[in-house]
């Protein structure tokens, strides 16, 4: 079986290239939406560390005034109660003024999430499916999460914690400057300069081990969930130990990388507090000295002692805040990298609605290949006319259900063209381009719900009585109304609860309730048995008679009375015509006829036949 990989190239491979600067750049619009509600919460920061900054300022002046007033007793009922009020009034002030900024920018923070999560949703199906088929799973969607969750905590640590701590800094330090000696404010300002030059530099020196951690955890992510959808097949090959050994490989490096993180972490936290610890201690011997020479008060003492505290714990947490937004960076680096990716199948500013009147097909000189240095089709041209029934037939990799990728505009063609009713589809939009055509494919995956689900799922909004007349003409009514819980089954993880033909039969249920102008059958009965195919080959042909048909086929027997017989070897077209013109010609189609009714059960080819070409 010949296989053919897209290149590489299309798959997420830029991730990571991305700096710090450029995510904010990317994040700011969706934060921008909100302008007004991000000013009105600004107000509420800086009020509420003003008030914060006030309550050690009250205290200063309640302690001055007890002292002062040790020889005017009646000074002390009056002057000390109302400063007593004002600072409960301060501290109340710092809550409610930090509540309400939390309430007005909670709204802003999930709606960037919600939005931000919805257009990268958005983007992975408008992107081609070559990246899809190169994704792995796992690892992107722990790239969205992750990221997702990293918009979350980048907002909440800077406009919550970083800024309100530099507002309160500023205010301190600018206090200290207008009122105390001017070695309290060297200090305090060495001690700041210090701490964020240390923690910055550690900090950017320990993100490598966070990203790191990342792709080992998105690998690992990877390796599970390949395994656990592939269930079947580990335990036909009885290969859990194999699994969980390649499992165990990828926890084993995250082991190692978590550890050297919090190893470097240690290291940054004890720097800190060394910092912390000796500017506290400049600051308190200054203020002390001060009180015994004269220069400065008891309340001065406190004031001094109170801002320290105050920014101590701010400060301490500077550091974990600034590791956590580096993470915080490092997960939306990902998430954006998504966006980023190039929509290799795009509509053109121009293009317009497809309204088939006909459904006329036409395939005009097509040239198509995966990857530039091996082309799969040959100047594939045809016209399947309105109403009519056009068989595709080949072996393996000859570039039959390519032409169904290519109809339904997964890819762009080389050269050439592919049009409908004279319409080419890259002039069209492709969502309604793919409204107007229903696809039964050989190996049918269904969503991880109900029967019913994935039915309606051809139609969303269709009624019921729909798509019970849908499940009837795919003859799958009565076996869904002898299921216990009927419509309302489970199917399983990509339908798994069901038999091959079962599914196969959902399918045709499904495309039958789309009912679109243009239908193509991939082999749409290859898992069913005789009669179910006899009964179900009579609806198709019947429903087929209205529409544009393209079917791809592996038992001739079922295209016996198409109108058009296409025999493709090697992506080109080597027969044409009839079934009765195709025997009379005695070429290849004959040959495959010959072989065929010989051993009647023989199919054309592996009911995967063509499943590899775009693998």
């Amino acid at each position: 079986m010949r296989r053919t990989l897209p290149p590489t190239s299309d798959a997420p491979a830029n991730q990571g290239t991305r700096n710090d600067w450029a995510t904010l750049k990317t994040l700011l619009p969706y934060l921008w939406a909100y302008k007004w509600r991000m000013s009105l919460a600004l107000v509420f920061l800086i009020s509420a560390k003003m008030a914060n900054v006030g309550v050690p300022l009250v205290l200063k002046k309640i302690i001055d005034s007890l002292t002062a007033t040790a020889t005017q007793p009646q000074a002390v009922v009056a002057l000390p109660l109302a400063l007593l009020v004002a600072y409960g009034a301060l501290r109340l002030s710092t809550t409610l003024f930090t509540e309400l900024r939390e309430f007005v920018f909670a709204r802003v923070t999930q709606r960037a999430v919600r939005t931000v999560a919805l257009q990268v949703f958005k983007h992975l199906h408008s992107l081609s499916l070559r990246f899809h088929l190169n994704r792995q799973t796992g690892g992107m969607t722990r790239d969205i999460e992750r990221g997702t969750r990293g918009i979350s905590s980048l907002v909440s640590y800077t406009l919550f914690s970083i800024l309100p701590t530099l507002v309160e800094i500023t205010l301190v330090l600018g206090y200290l400057v207008l009122h105390y000696d001017i070695w309290f404010s060297v200090i305090t300002a060495g001690a700041l300069v210090t701490y964020i030059v240390f923690t910055v530099l550690v900090t950017e020196w320990r993100t490598h081990f966070r990203r790191t951690m990342n792709d080992l955890d998105s690998k690992a992510s990877t390796r599970a969930i390949d395994s656990l959808i592939n269930y079947e097949t580990v335990k036909y090959f009885g290969n859990e130990e194999y699994e969980a050994r390649r499992y165990d490989e990828g926890l084993q490096r995250y082991e190692a990388a978590a550890v050297k993180s919090q190893t470097s972490l240690s290291l940054l936290n004890t720097g800190q507090s060394v910092i912390i610890a000796i500017a506290v201690t400049l600051i308190l011997w200054r203020a002390t000295q001060g009180v015994i020479d004269g220069t400065m008060t008891l309340g001065d003492l406190v004031l001094v002692n109170a801002f320290m505290i105050q920014l101590y714990v701010p400060l301490n947490f500077l550091g974990v805040l600034y590791r956590e937004i580096k993470q915080s960076l490092a997960d939306m680096e990902r998430l954006f990298a998504l966006l980023d990716q190039h929509r290799e199948v795009a509509d053109q500013p121009d293009a317009l609605p497809l309204q088939p009147h006909g459904g006329e097909v036409r395939f005009s000189h097509v040239d198509f290949s995966y990857e530039k240095n091996r082309q799969i089709l040959f100047d594939v041209d045809f016209t399947i006319a309105a109403g009519s029934t056009t068989a595709v037939v080949g072996h393996s990799g000859s570039g039959k259900s390519t032409l169904s990728r290519l109809l339904f505009r997964f890819y762009d063609v080389d050269a050439g063209s592919i049009s409908i009713d004279g319409r080419d589809l890259r002039q069209v939009t492709q969502s309604t381009l793919r409204s107007a055509i229903g696809i039964v494919p050989q190996d049918t995956v269904l969503f991880n719900d109900t029967i019913e689900y994935n039915i309606a799922y051809g139609r969303p909004g269709a009624s019921r009585e729909e798509m019970i007349a849908a499940a009837r003409a795919a003859s799958i009514h009565d076996f869904i109304e002898s299921l216990p819980a009927g419509y309302q089954t489970m199917v399983g993880e990509r339908g798994l609860k069901l038999s091959g033909g079962e599914k196969q039969r959902v399918a045709i249920a499904r495309a039958l309730l789309k009912d679109p102008a243009i239908l193509i059958f991939d082999e749409a009965t290859s898992a069913l048995d005789s009669r179910a195919e006899q009964a179900i080959q009579a609806e198709l042909k019947a429903i087929a008679r209205t529409r544009t048909t393209l079917v791809i086929a592996h038992r001739l027997s079922t295209i016996a009375d198409a109108a058009q017989i296409l025999v493709m070897d090697h992506g080109r077209i080597v027969e044409r015509g009839t079934h009765a013109q195709l025997l009379a010609a005695n070429g290849a189609y004959a040959q495959m006829w010959e072989r065929q009714q010989a051993r009647p059960d023989e199919a054309l080819a592996s009911p995967r036949s063509d499943a590899s070409e775009a693998a």
